[in-house]
């Protein structure tokens, strides 16, 4: 029993100790004056064309502290009424007490943010200061920001698609830097985009950062394995489109036949069949050159004459304006939300594209003739 009070003894002093120590480490850095940031303006738009060119200078006065420290400083963005649960960062060197941020830097963190593009967010900036894994921040500061739509090929991670068929398709054969790419809209190992292939028998491999160093092919069982070590080329057996998706990180891949046509009741043939699509390698694009769209009518674009995968709205019936670019969404990557379809406001002869070319950003216009 006495052994027993002993190492409860000994116990709950170990406790009081890890608590003191706990607290001495809280009180050894102490914000003695908080620091406070201002901006020389409060409503900006964005603007790509300049996109190198200072939009707005922030200027702040650092904290002090009780000790002698060397912190780090950013300035946090997030959107109002978010409470900074998420957030996008400017960063600088910790000497400086101002900072002009570029149309692109600040573009760049509306986009991390979630901001809308083309409107006006309401967004929150402040400093944030930190000493080791300790934050400090200054008051906060509203901003209107209206940003642009991003370059989807500068924002996501890439890997390349070299290989003989890309000559065909607009590219150089077996040339990383020149060659098809897919992209990670989610920006982690997931790759996924299409491949057009002229010929039978077309081999490829996939690499990174435009180069061969880590090139990775088929593990020679053609089962979707991949090698870095050791591999041969991937073989397209037959002619066609592709959709093809790599987990960089598992060393899979596969990929799946995709010859995509217009369909629908404001289409020629209605729903009965497709009018297909032909790549343009001139464009790297797929274009049907003239089609009659009634303005009564929904149409949509599917693969392989069949429903499951199809290129629709993201959500409800979209009408298309002739000469303006839209976002389409790939049902088979669950961006699709219901069934939705595509019509015209006026009838007539219609030019209509899909550029594939980026996983991250399908998109779709329609011109009339």
């Amino acid at each position: 029993m006495k052994n027993l009070f002993k190492i409860l003894a000994v116990a709950c002093i170990g406790v009081l100790m890890v608590s003191c120590e706990k607290d001495e480490d809280q009180a050894v850095i102490n914000e003695t004056a908080t620091g406070k940031i201002s901006s020389d303006k409060n409503t900006i738009i964005l603007n790509e064309l300049i996109a190198n060119d200072a939009v707005i200078n922030f200027t702040w006065t650092k904290p002090t502290f009780n000790i002698a420290v060397v912190p780090s400083q950013e300035i946090e963005f997030g959107i109002k009424g978010d409470n900074f649960k998420k957030t996008a960062a400017v960063n600088f060197s910790n000497d400086v007490k101002s900072v002009a941020v570029t149309h692109a830097a600040m573009n760049a963190a509306m986009f991390n943010i979630g901001a809308v593009p083309d409107v006006v967010n309401d967004i929150e900036a402040r400093l944030k200061t930190s000493v080791g894994s300790a934050a400090f921040y200054s008051n906060v500061i509203a901003l209107k920001v209206t940003p642009y739509t991003p370059n989807p090929d500068l924002v996501y991670p890439k890997i390349n698609v070299p290989g003989s068929y890309a000559g065909a398709a607009g590219y150089a054969d077996w040339t990383p830097g020149n060659s098809p790419n897919l992209f990670s809209p989610a920006k982690n190992d997931q790759y996924r985009g299409f491949i057009y292939v002229t010929a039978p028998n077309s081999e490829y491999k996939f690499t990174i950062n435009q180069d061969w160093a880590g090139d990775k092919g088929d593990d020679g069982t053609f089962t979707g394995k991949l090698l870095e070590t050791g591999e041969v080329n991937v073989k397209a057996a037959t002619a066609g489109t592709y959709y093809v998706k790599v987990d960089w990180a598992a060393n899979t891949y596969s990929s799946v036949l995709a010859k995509f046509g217009v369909i629908g009741d404001a289409t020629p043939t209605g729903w009965n069949s497709d009018t297909d699509f032909v790549y343009n390698p001139a464009t790297k694009t797929y274009v049907i050159n003239s089609i009659m769209l009634n303005s009564t009518g929904l149409f949509k674009f599917r693969a392989n004459d069949d429903w499951a995968l199809k290129f629709q709205p993201k959500k409800d019936d979209q009408t298309l304006v002739s000469g303006k670019a839209v976002q389409s969404y790939f049902n088979a990557e669950n961006t699709v939300d219901g069934d939705p379809g595509y019509k015209v406001s006026e009838a007539g002869n219609y030019k209509i594209e899909l550029d594939l070319h980026n996983s991250a950003y399908y998109k779709l216009t329609i011109t009339k003739l």
